[in-house]
């Protein structure tokens, strides 16, 4: 069996570097976190978005300590360390909280006030935030499951496994783009934009950035890559619709300040995912995906 993995670079690099240094001063909200993880991304982004004070602590999960594990006794990163509420000053009482897509509505529920943070990343109307809620589930439950089986397929000695596996991501994601809003129907309304929301980023777009940044990985490493086709290779009128809005939303995706500050040199990432390209990581993700089982 491979050995667990240990020789992650300890601290994130590059843009993410700088983010953790201006937030590294003892602070009673504690984001414990690894750079390479896009599960910590998703609550990095909503603290970064939202302009939340806080204290970034970078976690090798695989060196799990004891005042870590007090908090999270399942020793997954992202972990939330909160405050007895938002605005408390005494951090000795602080309660955990982990699961990403449960920290990230946590931090959009908690740290409300416009003026101060910004705006709400969950639409106002009950049925709108129901269905962003039932997209956001779509990318926990399809999307992100097919990102990895996709990195850690090696095709089993069937030619025709990784195809069938590709085009299985492939369809998940553009279930996710028809759902997006029409840029053209949302400008005729004075609100285009190029989110799941159109003009408004949201929770949606939150929980599919990390993975979709780190779509590079799957082309790096895996003979066909992605599969998402290029623009000059785009037949139909259906897959040059459905790309294009893809293409739109991706762009603003790598341009979102947001994202951009809580990224790591690319290098870094090809290394840090190379065991689960090769299918040799240790990982409770990697492994869940290498036994068929529900992501933990």
């Amino acid at each position: 069996m491979a050995s667990v993995d240990t020789s992650l670079q300890p601290h994130p690099t590059g843009a993410a570097a700088l983010l953790a240094a201006r937030h590294a001063q003892d602070h009673p909200l504690r984001l414990y976190g690894g750079w390479f993880c896009p599960f910590v991304q998703r609550a990095w982004i909503v603290l970064a978005e939202k302009s939340i004070p806080h204290q970034y602590i970078e976690i090798n999960p695989y060196h799990k300590s004891p005042d870590f594990l007090a908090l999270n006794p399942r020793g997954l990163v992202p972990t939330l360390a909160v405050p007895p509420s938002p605005l408390a000053l005494d951090g000795k009482s602080r309660k955990p909280l982990y699961e990403s897509a449960v920290i990230i509505e946590y931090l959009d529920e908690a740290y409300a006030d416009t003026e101060v943070h910004g705006p709400r990343l969950l639409p106002d109307d009950v049925y709108e935030r129901a269905r962003a809620r039932l997209w956001m589930d779509h990318v926990a439950s399809r999307i992100v499951p097919g990102f990895y089986r996709l990195l850690q397929c090696d095709g089993g000695g069937d030619p025709e496994r990784m195809g069938e596996v590709r085009q299985q991501f492939l369809e998940s994601l553009k279930m996710l783009v028809r759902e997006m809003a029409d840029p053209e129907e949302e400008e005729q309304q004075g609100g285009g934009g190029p989110w799941f929301l159109g003009a408004r980023f949201s929770l949606v777009d939150v929980m599919l950035a990390p993975w979709a940044k780190r779509l590079f990985l799957i082309d790096h490493y895996k003979e066909g890559g992605v599969g998402i086709p290029k623009k000059e290779e785009r037949m139909e009128d259906e897959e040059k619709k459905i790309w294009g809005r893809w293409d739109l939303w991706m762009e603003a995706v790598e341009g979102r300040k947001s994202v951009r500050e809580t990224w790591s040199d690319e290098e870094e990432y090809v290394k840090a995912y190379k065991r689960y390209a090769d299918n040799t990581t240790q990982s409770e993700v990697g492994r869940a995906t290498r036994e068929g089982k529900r992501l933990p």
